[in-house]
C-alpha cells in the first residue's frame, strides 16, 4: 500500500479515495470500451473483411447495389429506352447479386477500399483525397464470370481508374482522429482497470469496494450499449437523401455487432459479479461470524422485567 493510504489512515479517508477512483474507472469504462473496440476491431482489414461478408447476401445490400448499378447503367439513354430497358437491368442487376461473382467482388472491394484508407491515415498526405483503384474488383469479378463459363465474359475490361472514397477535408479530419485513437484504445482500457484495481486495494471495506465496482460495470455496459442505439439513429439521421437507409442500417447494425456484444457481457458480469459478492458477504463465512457476534451481543444484555425501571450507569 502506498505511503499515501497506509494501514494508520482512517478508514473514512479510505473509503473516500476508493469510491472517487471506482466512480472515476466505471465512467471511464464505455470510452475505453469504444476506443479499444475502433483501435483494434475496425482497424483489421481481415476481421473487416469477414464482418462485411454476410452483408453480400442481405436482402437491403443487393437491392441498393441493384438500383445503383441500374440507375449508372441506364443514365445515359433516352427516357422512352430508360423505360423500356430499365426493368431488365434492374433484374438482370437483381440476378448478379445472386451469384458467387457478386461475393467475391463484395469482398475484394471491401478489402481494397479498407486497405487504401488504413494507408492514408497512417501516411503523411495532408490535402490528398482516399482513393481507391477498381481494377482488382473488375479482375475478380471477371474471374469468377470466367469460372462460370459466362459468355464473352474474357472480353470484359479490367480499367486502372482511381475511385475517391473519401474527400481531402474529410481524410484529413480521419487521419487527426486516427491519431488519438492509437493512443487512446491503448490507454483509456489500462488506465480503467489500473483506477478500478487501485480503488479497490485501498478500501477499508473491500467487499463494498468489489461490489460498486461490479455494479459501476454494469452500468458501463448499460451505457455503452445505450450510445450505440443514439449512434445508430444520428448516423441514420444525417445520410443523404439518395443513400439506401436499409443497406445503411445493415452496415452498421454489422459493424457494431462486436460493440454490442461486448455491451451486454459488461452488463452481464457486473450484475454476476455484484450478486455474488452480496451472497458471498451475507451468506459465507464472513457472514455467519457477524450475525454470530451479533448474537451474542444481545444475548449479553440482562432482560429487564415489565414494569421494573432500567438498570442505571455507573458514574465514571
Amino acid at each position: 500500500m502506498s505511503p499515501e493510504v497506509s494501514p494508520r489512515t482512517p478508514p473514512r479517508v479510505r473509503d473516500g479515495l476508493s469510491a472517487a477512483l471506482v466512480v472515476l474507472a466505471c465512467l471511464l469504462l464505455p470510452f475505453g470500451a469504444l476506443a479499444a473496440w475502433a483501435a483494434y476491431g475496425l482497424t483489421d482489414t481481415g476481421r473487416y473483411v469477414r464482418a462485411m461478408a454476410p452483408l453480400a447476401g442481405h436482402p437491403a445490400v443487393r437491392e441498393a447495389f441493384a438500383d445503383t448499378v441500374g440507375a449508372e447503367l441506364t443514365d445515359d439513354l433516352e427516357p422512352r429506352l430508360r423505360r423500356v430497358a430499365g426493368p431488365f437491368v434492374q433484374d438482370a442487376a437483381r440476378s448478379f447479386t445472386r451469384t458467387d461473382a457478386f461475393r467475391a467482388g463484395w469482398d475484394t472491394a471491401n478489402r481494397v477500399t479498407h486497405t487504401a484508407l488504413l494507408h492514408a491515415v497512417r501516411q503523411d498526405a495532408e490535402g490528398r483525397p482516399v482513393t481507391v483503384d477498381v481494377a482488382p474488383i473488375a479482375a475478380e469479378v471477371r474471374r469468377q464470370l470466367i469460372a462460370d463459363d459466362v459468355p464473352f465474359a474474357r472480353r470484359i475490361p479490367v480499367p486502372h481508374t482511381e475511385v475517391a472514397v473519401l474527400p481531402a477535408a474529410e481524410a484529413d479530419r480521419l487521419r487527426e482522429g486516427y491519431d488519438v485513437l492509437e493512443v487512446a484504445g491503448l490507454w483509456l482500457p489500462l488506465t480503467t482497470l489500473t483506477l478500478a484495481a487501485t480503488g479497490i486495494a485501498v478500501a477499508a471495506r473491500r467487499r463494498r469496494a468489489v461490489t460498486a465496482t461490479a455494479l459501476g460495470t454494469a452500468l458501463g455496459g448499460a451505457l455503452l450499449a445505450l450510445a450505440i442505439a443514439v449512434g445508430r439513429h444520428l448516423t441514420l439521421a444525417g445520410l443523404p437523401a439518395g443513400l439506401h437507409r436499409p443497406a445503411a442500417e445493415a452496415v452498421y447494425d454489422t459493424l457494431t455487432a462486436t460493440l454490442r456484444t461486448t455491451s451486454w457481457l459488461l452488463l452481464a458480469l457486473g450484475l454476476t459479479a455484484a450478486t455474488t459478492t452480496w451472497l458471498t458477504g451475507r451468506y459465507g463465512p464472513a457472514g455467519r461470524r457477524s450475525r454470530a457476534s451479533a448474537s451474542v451481543s444481545a444475548s449479553a444484555v440482562p432482560a429487564v422485567p415489565d414494569g421494573a425501571p432500567e438498570p442505571t450507569r455507573p458514574q465514571a
